[in-house]
């Protein structure tokens, strides 16, 4: 009876197991193209998460990991007893805040845009220029903002200056520093970000827009009741992904555009984690902040797919 329960199993598992390798070997270079994507992830955001450890310690570099002594949550109490965390959250939730609202759905209005072009050169013209500056490093984007917004000679104050008003210092005026930052990621991300929605809006069936000119329908119904339920579930899951990093505002562009007059504004969890935690080798105190933004992303991140799966979209999971 053992003997014929063993010879069912091996029947059973041999042809799983010849089938899988037929499906490998037929798509193998399928497999070998999602290899180097696959030793990416795990090296550069899966073992790291082993290091997150070193937040519950008092880690010294010469006594290593294992020799470095456990204090618990003693860095997480430092840090939210500081009185400068709430300084810090705010001003990083206001940047958070401005990117979502003012240019999360620029994207989405500059695909629809295009996507109405009929004139096929002159749409990709505009294509291939908008998406140029994604390639910009960001210091040669805080480069051009100094030359541009400078009251020395840039040319935004020249024109102001030529109009008879007072120059403005918006690279030092702290007023002025938020909108400066957005408009940087506006400007430098906004092209690049219309390519998943033009995507999806290429996935469209031209007949529903044939049927619906046969109805009578405008362009501007075909957009509200065609084109925007396509993308609509891309739309939703590229937020949720954007909830994530909610709290993660760019470190270069931050620490490039900080100066003492605007640092009260401008100094972020990022900037923070530098100039306190690596510079002075507090390494377990700066795990803890990048620890604490981590855990705030993936609560925004449940959080906003189950309200999505709750309003019979697809989410992200």
């Amino acid at each position: 009876m053992v003997q014929i329960e063993s010879n069912v199993k091996a029947a059973a598992v041999k042809p799983v197991g010849i089938e899988l390798r037929r499906m490998i070997g037929k798509n193998i270079w399928l497999y070998i193209m999602l290899l180097p994507g696959l030793i990416y992830f795990l090296l550069f955001k899966y073992l790291p998460m082993w290091d997150l450890l070193i937040a519950f310690q008092d880690y010294q570099p010469a006594l290593g990991f294992w020799g470095s002594r456990w204090v618990g949550m003693e860095h997480f109490s430092r840090f939210f007893s500081d009185p400068i965390f709430w300084d810090l959250f705010r001003n990083t939730a206001i940047l958070a805040v401005y990117n979502i609202v003012l240019f999360f759905p620029l994207p989405i209005i500059v695909a629809l845009m295009l996507n109405e072009l009929r004139i096929q050169w002159f749409k990709r013209t505009v294509q291939t220029f908008i998406y140029i500056p994604h390639f910009f490093s960001i210091v040669v984007v805080v480069g051009i903002s100094y030359v541009m917004f400078t009251t020395e000679g840039g040319i935004v104050n020249e024109a102001v200056a030529g109009i008879g008003a007072e120059k403005i210092n918006f690279l030092t005026a702290p007023e002025w520093f938020r909108p400066m930052v957005t408009l940087q990621v506006i400007w430098k991300e906004t092209g690049y970000g219309t390519i998943i929605f033009l995507a999806a809006l290429a996935g469209v069936d031209p007949s529903l827009y044939e049927a619906s000119k046969i109805d009578g329908a405008s362009r501007w119904h075909q957009l509200w009741y065609i084109t925007m339920p396509a993308i609509k579930s891309t739309i939703v899951i590229l937020l949720i992904l954007r909830l994530g990093h909610f709290l993660d505002t760019g470190f270069e562009q931050m620490l490039l555009m900080i100066n003492a007059l605007n640092r009260e504004v401008g100094e972020v969890f990022d900037t923070y984690v530098y100039t306190n935690g690596i510079t002075q080798g507090q390494f377990s105190y700066s795990t803890t902040v990048g620890l604490f933004k981590s855990v705030v992303g993936l609560i925004l991140v449940v959080a906003a797919n189950y309200i999505a799966r709750k309003a019979g979209e697809e989410g992200v999971y």
